[in-house]
């Protein structure tokens, strides 16, 4: 039970996966003494936080007895730094009863462990393709065999301008990377791992630079499927779209398609022609992947045609072709 006493604002902007709130200082009562250390010093700072939280020590100890209870698992606690916050709620609980451990440092030396996480990855291996392609469904397939991140899950979008219909809210840049944290400390250094080609932003989150700067030279595979498949696979996932919503998204890359293309797309959507509208948003699309293909071809491992075919036995294709060839691009 891992407990976090930052203020509300700060533990919404990112905390540890599955740390629960418990905070010592509204966000309105944080600046107050922030204020008040900067104006009139420590000691007047530390009086005025007592003053604030001596009201409400009996109902942080509550809530504590409530989320301790919950859980089967020694408590531990944690503050911005390790410092005063923490301390002084550990010595709280544990006047009331409880056992915790602080951690040294705080989040803020855990923030730099998950940053070292996506700095040092396992060798990445680019699984691509163009847009329809069923790479997410291919890379989901694959994760039964080898060890894959899923970015657009952890993002909860996309990766495109209409990744966000059907999805959650998306979490907070820092969220997004200490849940990737999370997922890349439980990975085998010694094994590859695989990723979608996403750009440097998946909606409103963000690749950290330095592991983007890896992936940038990391062997890509490629797959294809015809226009047909790409047509059909996006009309199924977009399908149950608001249409709305949809002739939003359409509308915001009106720009890149031009007003005409545009306008098309619009009045196929508000027609029910979903893949009328797939077809002409691909011109833009695959314009845009070819270029960007291009400019890295030299990292281009292989590509594979995949017509015709399920995602778990396009999963075992890519698998079963690419493991040689990634054992002697390592070795070289």
């Amino acid at each position: 039970m891992l407990l976090d006493v930052r203020s509300p604002t700060e533990y919404d902007k990112g905390h540890v996966p599955g740390a629960q709130s418990l905070p010592l200082f509204s966000d309105d009562e944080r600046a107050q003494v922030g204020i008040c250390y900067k104006e009139h010093g420590q000691e007047a700072a530390i009086r005025l936080g007592l003053k604030l939280v001596g009201p409400k020590m009996a109902d942080i100890v509550a809530r504590a007895d409530e989320l301790i209870a919950s859980s089967d698992q020694p408590a531990e606690i944690y503050c911005w730094r390790g410092g005063m916050r923490s301390a002084s709620v550990q010595w709280l609980l544990e006047t009331a009863g409880h056992r915790l451990t602080r951690w040294e440092g705080g989040y803020k030396s855990y923030r730099h462990r998950a940053h070292q996480s996506w700095a040092s990855p396992p060798p990445l291996v680019v699984l691509s393709g163009l847009t329809g392609s069923g790479k997410t469904e291919v890379l989901r397939a694959m994760s039964q065999r080898v060890q894959t991140l899923d970015l657009e899950r952890l993002a909860n979008h996309k990766g495109s301008a209409f990744g966000a219909l059907g999805e959650e809210p998306q979490p907070s840049v820092e969220m997004f990377e200490n849940l990737g944290a999370q997922v890349l400390q439980t990975m085998d250094s010694n094994e590859h791992l695989w990723i979608e080609d996403e750009s440097r932003s998946i909606g409103r989150v963000y690749l950290p630079d330095a592991f983007f700067d890896v992936k940038k030279t990391s062997p890509i595979v490629v797959i294809q499927r015809s226009d047909e498949e790409r047509v059909d696979h996006l009309t199924q996932l977009y399908g149950q779209a608001n249409p709305d919503l949809l002739a939003d998204s359409f509308d915001r890359i009106r720009r890149r398609l031009g007003d005409l293309r545009t306008n098309e797309c619009i009045d196929a959507v508000r027609a029910g022609d979903l893949a009328i509208a797939a077809k002409e948003a691909l011109h833009y699309y695959d314009r845009t992947y070819y270029e960007s293909l291009e400019r890295r071809k030299a990292q281009i491992l292989c590509e594979l045609p995949a017509h015709g075919m399920s995602w778990e036995s396009i999963a075992d294709m890519v698998i079963e072709h690419t493991t040689p060839l990634l054992q002697n691009h390592h070795a070289s």
